[in-house]
């Protein structure tokens, strides 16, 4: 099999994954690991035997590298794509694409441009769960969606994160951390969103953090911890979408898609894996689907977005985890916000094509 050459940019947390995924998929090669702290750059490079670990701008400069993948902080994406891509790499970044729409705005434009790809996280609408969905919903199991809820409820990062204060800044927020998990999710399902409002608000102002090893440091939010959003999809459903980190826990499902012949339970989207559950009209108990799709190891398989890009080079298609696509949540994250503050609804300047399903039957270590 031919294969694809990537190179990584920001070697914290997340980069463990995204390595664990270049080893499962012969498509990918890890040849270079780059981050502002270089030792961080050679542990990661030592762990997972990638050949280098260097510099960001050597890593731009080497020819063999078809795709930079973007693992830095939220407030760098915009800096670092742009710089791959006037490097002539194709990029596919964590999420979000970009924090305010402009930065997002200008990166796709120079892709396009220059003749390059950008994808973006989540790629977990790829994983064998929400595909799974997906062909309920496109094969007419609950009749035509007439209406969907999102729920992500937690109380914050600062009992497990160790470094949990960016979540609390602008650029953070449970709507910038996890929404684009549930609306990814929900255009894959449902398709694009042309008006939205939204009620944000900061609710717990202050918080301690509990983790190690800054634990007692205080941390002062800026961005609301508790943002509603109400959205009208092309298609006429309409959906809710809560976000927080101000609340305890709560019984409320992760993603329901309702429809005029039944509803479907839909995993959480920051998985690959289940359960899907369905209720058909007329019933009041659940079923649990069997999966149509493969791909649900969330351990190796979570730069699953990259493989699906390197795949799409190698056979001239186009990619799944779009730009566009990403591009459209920012939209919508950031409408949300402003519609709160602006007491108005907004209709999104953007728009998107459903990615395409993937097939059945792919062997697990291959997306084509």
């Amino acid at each position: 099999m031919d294969t694809v050459k990537i190179g990584i940019v920001g070697c914290g947390n997340i980069s463990a994954a995204y390595l664990r995924t270049a080893a499962a998929f012969p498509v990918l090669e890890a040849v270079a690991c780059a981050d502002m702290f270089l030792e961080r750059a050679q542990a990661r490079a030592e762990e997972f035997g990638v050949p280098r670990a260097c510099t960001m701008e050597e890593l731009l400069a080497d020819p063999e590298i078809q795709i930079v993948v973007n693992l830095t902080t939220p407030q760098a994406h915009t800096p670092v794509n742009l710089a791959a891509l006037e490097a002539g790499k194709h990029v596919y970044t964590e999420k979000p694409l970009a924090i305010a729409r402009e930065d997002g705005g200008q990166v796709i434009a120079m892709a396009e441009a220059r003749g390059l790809r950008v994808g973006s996280a989540p790629g977990t609408f790829l994983g064998g769960g929400l595909q799974t969905c997906r062909k309920l919903i496109d094969d007419g199991i609950i009749g035509e969606p007439v209406a969907a809820s999102a729920f992500m409820m937690s109380h914050g990062h600062e009992t497990w994160h160790p470094d949990p204060a960016f979540y609390y800044k602008i650029g953070g927020g449970p709507m910038f951390d996890m929404g684009p998990y549930y609306l990814t999710a929900l255009t894959t399902l449902l398709g694009p969103v042309t008006r939205i409002a939204g009620i944000a608000g900061i609710q717990i102002g202050e918080r301690t953090i509990t983790s190690q090893p800054k634990h007692g440091e205080k941390i002062e939010v800026e961005t609301p911890d508790h943002v509603t959003g109400v959205m009208e999809f092309a298609n006429g459903a309409i959906g809710t979408i809560i976000t927080t980190f101000a609340t305890w826990p709560s019984t409320l499902p992760r993603i329901e898609i309702y429809g005029t012949e039944g509803t479907l339970g839909a995993p959480d989207p920051n998985t690959l894996g289940g359960p899907v559950r369905l209720c058909r009209a007329g019933q009041r108990e659940w079923e649990e689907v069997p999966f149509t799709h493969d791909h649900s190891d969330r351990m190796n398989m979570w730069g699953i977005g990259v493989v699906d890009m390197a795949h799409a080079i190698l056979a001239d298609r186009p990619h799944r985890a779009t730009g566009r696509q990403a591009y459209h949540v920012l939209d919508l994250m950031n409408g949300f916000l402003e519609t709160s503050a602006q007491s108005v609804y907004y209709t999104p300047e953007s728009t998107m094509e459903r990615p395409a399903p993937l097939p059945m039957g792919l062997p697990q270590d291959r997306l084509d």
